[in-house]
């Protein structure tokens, strides 16, 4: 009779919080999944596991609970635990630059070493999104082996028992261990016992005992009832783990990788551990917010690459960039829209941009650049204390930071614009965005302008041209010239407006101007107006009046935006999903123009703290 072979399983625990997120949120990962699993397999110093949390996650806990620390400590010391390396802020590998990836996992193995007195030998995939050259990369950081899901083996042409066993990818003549994690398996975790689930797949798998069957789990989530706090819930965990040795023995990768077994090749396609085709790449090209804060770290890489002859600063410029490759801004889910993280990655990135710059007097320019990507070349105003980035895609402002506060105020979720121009009839109601996107307004801000006029002091022109199609878009006889001009700290917007066709044409025209603030509510932003006696009149959400200011409470900054001619308007909140993304201002302005005649008017955009 055949001795039946236990299944090596290598047991893990993952948890990450974004950079920028509530003390809350980490004291919740920490109290509900970091604690309960490292305090209670302490107890079993027999069940081995592999331990990965971010260096973010590991910096805040050291701050606050630095007993989990010893913990830790002990069990690497007793060989019960071992911890996995990886980028220090979680990032999306396949994306950012090959010298932030080895920057960053050397930065956590650094942070490991320091603390746990060994270095890491495994590396965490976020999200385990794969692209094949990655092997370079992580060999490069002198890492011996990763893990991708069973999915991922199975898109590789892995079949049968090769499912439970490691393989060997090479890329450049690199070569690295990859291990498979049973995501079925988690799954089954979370709705059946530990001994239930092991029992039945060591039956099947017993089918074939030649080969010895490693399963890699990292359950998120064990059977429980909603009443059972986790300590009871792992304790219990571990209980029937150590029951059932048996069929299954925990074992750690790093004995594995000495075993010398011969693993067969494998090459794995782009791919992720969700099933539906997911890669970053793709995400990018369909979310505005994250291609947002891709294309900004994309250009202050290039910034810090021109950066000569200070190693620490730019250094210090890098690892501030490296805090906005979190890969919670290009994975499905809440990151990209969670208005908290993605002002935390602008800060992150703005902090990183000012130390490319040279100390003392900043020389302000203005630069045509493809900032976003997509072939065209975008006009970026840069001074000492406000960037205003110009697209030709209703020659609207995309991109406006306040450096001294490293504030990007156009991040805004999906309506990242400033200055984005519609033309409506004059009965239209004005107090309801979707209402001004129907079929009865022309939107402009979707329209291409031509750029008409650079200088390179700062002003930079462009021209909407009107129609020359007999039977054209609403409103298309109105050409648009619109001209920028950039000062110490504040933006002048110029318009004139002229009726190129032959009869009289009456309308609204609405150059809307969304800002982000850190959340919504008087807390964080207060508008007003200024009365004929020169006092501030606060404002609700309607106006009638040719400025306001804007107190930016967390900030301290005030903004004062002006008009020569007077306007009346409206302010509505912008949110997505519960999560607020920014507040629009509508400025309204009734305009009759007979044929030929043209309508001016100037704004003053001006910043102070």
């Amino acid at each position: 009779m055949k001795e039946e072979k236990k299944i090596n399983m290598i047991l893990g625990s993952h948890a990450h919080v974004p950079s920028g997120a509530k003390e809350s949120e980490f004291e919740y990962v920490y109290e509900n999944k970091m604690r309960p699993f490292v305090s209670n397999l302490y107890r079993y110093s027999k069940i081995q596991a592999v331990l990965h949390y971010s260096g973010v996650l590991l910096y805040w806990v050291e701050r606050n609970h630095p007993e989990f620390f010893m913990l830790i400590e002990d069990m690497v010391a007793r060989k019960q635990a071992e911890i996995l390396g990886g980028g220090f802020y979680e990032p999306s590998f396949p994306i950012i630059p090959l010298q932030d990836r080895i920057g960053q996992i050397e930065l956590m193995t650094t942070y490991l070493r320091k603390h746990f007195g060994k270095r890491p030998l495994g590396c965490w995939i976020p999200g385990f999104v794969w692209e094949q050259h990655l092997v370079s990369a992580l060999c490069a950081s002198d890492m011996q082996y990763t893990f991708l899901s069973r999915q991922q083996f199975l898109k590789a042409g892995f079949k049968g028992d090769c499912l439970f066993s490691p393989c060997i990818s090479e890329d450049q003549g690199k070569l690295i261990t990859v291990f498979p994690v049973s995501n079925c398996i988690e799954k089954e975790l979370a709705d059946k016992s530990f001994s239930h689930v092991f029992t039945k797949l060591n039956e099947d798998l017993q089918l074939n005992n030649n080969t010895e069957k490693i399963i890699g789990i990292f359950p998120e989530k064990v059977s429980c009832s909603e009443e059972e706090a986790p300590d009871t819930v792992w304790n219990r965990f571990f209980e029937e783990i150590s029951l059932s040795e048996n069929i299954v023995e925990t074992v750690l990768p790093v004995k594995l990788l000495k075993s010398n077994k011969v693993y067969k090749k494998g090459s794995f396609p782009d791919s992720s551990v969700l099933d539906n085709g997911f890669t970053p790449r793709s995400f990018l090209i369909n979310n505005a917010e994250a291609s947002g804060i891709y294309s900004k770290m994309i250009f202050t890489n290039v910034l810090i690459n021109q950066l000569k002859g200070d190693k620490s600063r730019k250094l210090n410029a890098r690892e501030e960039l490296w805090k906005a490759q979190d890969s919670c801004f290009f994975y499905p889910g809440n990151g990209h829209i969670r208005n908290e993280l993605r002002k935390s990655a602008y800060s992150s990135l703005l902090r990183a941009e000012r130390l490319t710059r040279d100390k003392g007097k900043f020389i302000s320019s203005l630069i045509q650049y493809d900032f976003d990507l997509d072939g065209i070349k975008e006009y970026l105003f840069m001074d000492s204390k406000i960037n205003c980035y110009i697209q030709l895609k209703g020659a609207s402002v995309f991109e406006l930071d306040y450096l001294p506060k490293d504030w990007n105020y156009l991040d805004c979720g999906l309506e990242r614009t400033a200055f984005a121009d519609i033309i409506t009839y004059s009965d239209r109601k004005t107090d309801s965005a979707e209402d001004l996107r129907s079929d009865k307004s022309r939107l402009c801000y979707n329209e291409q302008y031509e750029a008409a006029a650079q200088d390179r002091k700062g002003k930079s022109c462009f021209k909407l041209a009107a129609s020359a199609a007999a039977d054209g878009m609403l409103f298309d006889k109105i050409e648009i010239n619109k001209c920028y001009l950039l000062k110490r700290d504040a933006i002048v917007v110029s318009y004139t407006l002229k009726n190129t066709g032959k009869e009289n044409c009456s309308f609204q025209f609405i150059p809307q101007v969304n800002f982000s603030f850190a959340g919504v509510g008087e807390e964080y932003a207060r508008f007003y107006t200024v009365d004929s006696n020169g006092k501030d009149v606060h404002l609700d959400k309607n106006f009638n009046t040719d400025n306001l200011k804007i107190l930016d409470v967390k900030n301290e900054v005030q903004i004062i935006f002006a008009s020569v001619k007077q306007f009346s308007g409206c302010l509505l909140t912008e949110s997505q999903d519960n999560h607020y993304q920014s507040t629009r201002i509508l400025p309204c302005f009734s305009v009759s123009l007979e044929a030929g005649d043209n309508w001016t008017n100037e704004f003053t955009l001006k910043f102070s703290h």
